[in-house]
């Protein structure tokens, strides 16, 4: 994965002539918005979805390359994840293929980390909201799966494997999140590097869903190694009354 990586720019000159030609004319709603507005509505949306889904199941299919090849992977896993907001999650391994050896230390690894970070008691650690992390909103907007978009710098308050340093880009409109990329703050073990990540969502029966994620870390023991997870057939059960 490519760390994505774009410049807004904002001339003195050209912006004044662009006020002054403007006149009367009304702004947008993203150029009326201010930093702290903005986040508030995503910490809103975020709770939001929290509180509305009492659980999910969705179906995840995890495969690994080495070295520069992303076209054949050395180990693929396809589970089935069941989410329950009082137990967290659960997974059962519908498919495995490859490596042995690349499932057990790798793919195992990263189901086993996510059901830990997943549990009641941890989940809200990893939030996207101001809680988690000192949010910087960006000046423009960007156009992204059709939907214009709003691009947030973040830094969390704490350094995790889970966490990234980067950019968050949430829908102008709604505030959901769209796409989410950056760096680990933490690498997850002593052998591993720095790890690139990346994350897409896309609103699935009106929450935003994670649709496919891709990191990429590079060690001198292990070489270049990069993961990529699909998800597809969600299911998703709300909460009564909300």
């Amino acid at each position: 994965m490519i760390l994505l990586k774009r410049r807004f720019a904002a001339g003195g000159c050209a912006a004044a002539f662009l006020v002054a030609s403007l006149g009367d004319a009304p702004l947008t709603a993203a150029q009326q918005l201010d930093q702290a507005s903005v986040i508030r509505q995503i910490d809103a949306a975020v709770f939001s979805r929290v509180n509305r889904i009492a659980g999910y199941t969705v179906t995840e299919h995890y495969a690994v390359y080495k070295g520069q090849d992303e076209t054949h992977s050395v180990a693929d896993m396809t589970v089935k994840t069941t989410y329950r907001k009082e137990t967290g999650k659960s997974y059962e391994v519908l498919s495995s293929s490859g490596s042995a050896l690349v499932r057990r230390l790798g793919l195992d690894s990263i189901l086993e980390n996510e059901r830990t970070i997943n549990l009641p008691a941890n989940v809200p650690q990893s939030w996207i909201t101001s809680a988690n992390y000192e949010m910087t909103l960006k000046p423009g907007t960007q156009v992204i799966d059709g939907r214009e978009c709003l691009a947030v710098a973040i830094n969390p308050k704490r350094k995790a494997p889970n966490l990234i340093v980067g950019t968050l880009w949430v829908d102008a409109k709604d505030y959901t999140i769209v796409r989410l990329e950056g760096l680990a703050s933490k690498a997850p073990s002593v052998f591993a590097g720095v790890t690139h990540m990346m994350r897409q969502y896309a609103l699935v029966q009106g929450f935003s869903m994670a649709t496919h994620a891709h990191a990429e870390s590079s060690t001198f023991l292990y070489g270049r190694t990069v993961v990529a997870i699909d998800y597809s057939g969600y299911e998703i059960e709300v909460r009564p009354g909300s």
